[in-house]
Order: C-alpha cells, then structure tokens, then sequence
C-alpha cells in the first residue's frame, strides 16, 4: 500500500503476521541470522513459547502447535534452517486469497476488505472518520475508535491486543488520513474480564 502521508505506521516494514507484533518479528529474523542449527533450533523454540504466550487463544484448537511452527515458517519467509517438527509445507496456503465476503462484512472505498472481528460499528467509524474535519471532535473519536479496536481484537482477534497493529488498521482502514503516534497515544487499560461478550457475562449473573 502507498498512500500520501501515511508516514508513521504503515511505512514501516509490513509485518507478516501482526497478531505477533514486531519485536517477535525482530527475535525471527534474528534466528534466520544464527550461523549454525543448533542455535536457530533452540531460538526457534523460544520464539515459538514466545508465540503461544503472545497469542494464547490458539491452544483452543487441538492442532495449535502445528499452527504454531506454520506461522513461524511464515514470519521467516520460509528461509529459517531447522530440522521442523512439524510438516509446514502447507503452511504458505494460510495467506491464500481469501473468499468473497458474506454479506454484512465492510469495504472501504479503496475496496480493502475490513477485518470480520472490528464489526459493523468499527466500519462505520472508519467512514466517518475519514471525512471529519481536524479538531477536538475528531481527536475524541479517534481516542474511541481505537480503543474499541482494541477490545474487539482482544475478544475476536485470536487474544491479540497489540497497539501497533491497532495503529496500522486504524491507517490504513481510513486511507491514510489518521494516525496516532504511539509514542504518545496512550490506550485506555483494557480489563480482561471486559473481553467477555455480553451475553456470558449475563449468563454469569444468573
């Protein structure tokens, strides 16, 4: 993507699997460097403890280790030197085009397909934002926006609560037009209880 502007996010190096973040990313990179096998074996080890904390909803499938060490073959563009665990020679079909949207799932008017997890609300907030004048009005709806962006992600999103990823949609997904400065954006603290959807957290009182 090049869009005008769009300096302090999405400029950045793409990352290939954002529910990690970057400093993973970075540990992966670092292990595809080692020169010998027995040093990216044990870095990839780590990494993948690393993963499994980072992501952890992904120990709900029965498979998830092979999901795991996939990703991992992924985020090393399929260049990191160990002997796998697993069989990650399907691992490439995770990034395959995905199938038409259902009905009710968002487009922006570039046409990028609006992830299924930030909901109808969140779709309708990145429209509106995108022809907001600048000001206070704005600068609070963005605050909102981004916060609930980040309890959609830590409830739908496979347990991710990444900031930086929060800070690349919300770019993208409003073409450019608002970014925050995660150096001084300051999120609202998430409670883990809050993840809860609703209808649980009722069943809970009965």
């Amino acid at each position: 993507m090049n869009i005008k502007g769009l300096d302090y996010n999405t400029q950045r190096k793409k990352l290939i699997m954002s529910e990690y973040g970057r400093e993973i990313q970075k540990m992966v990179d670092y292990a595809v460097s080692l020169p010998t096998k027995a040093e990216r074996q044990k870095a990839a080890q780590t990494i993948i403890s690393l993963m499994e904390n980072k992501n952890p909803q992904v120990r709900e499938n029965a498979d998830y280790q092979q999901t795991l060490w996939d990703h991992l073959y992924l985020m090393s563009n399929c260049e990191l030197d160990i002997d796998w665990p697993y069989d990650v020679s399907a691992a490439k079909n995770i990034h395959t085009k995905p199938q038409p949207m259902k009905r009710g799932e968002g487009k922006g008017e570039r046409g990028e397909r609006y992830p299924r997890y930030y909901g109808q609300l969140i779709t309708e907030l990145f429209e509106r934002l995108k022809s907001m004048p600048e000001g206070e009005e704005r600068d609070e709806l963005v605050r909102l926006t981004a916060n609930q962006m980040k309890r959609n992600l830590a409830t739908w999103g496979h347990g991710s609560m990444d900031d930086e990823k929060v800070a690349d949609d919300l770019a993208r997904f409003t073409d450019g037009i608002i970014q925050i400065d995660l150096h001084k954006f300051r999120f609202d603290r998430i409670d883990l209880s809050d993840k809860m959807p609703v209808s649980n957290k009722a069943k809970r009182k009965k």
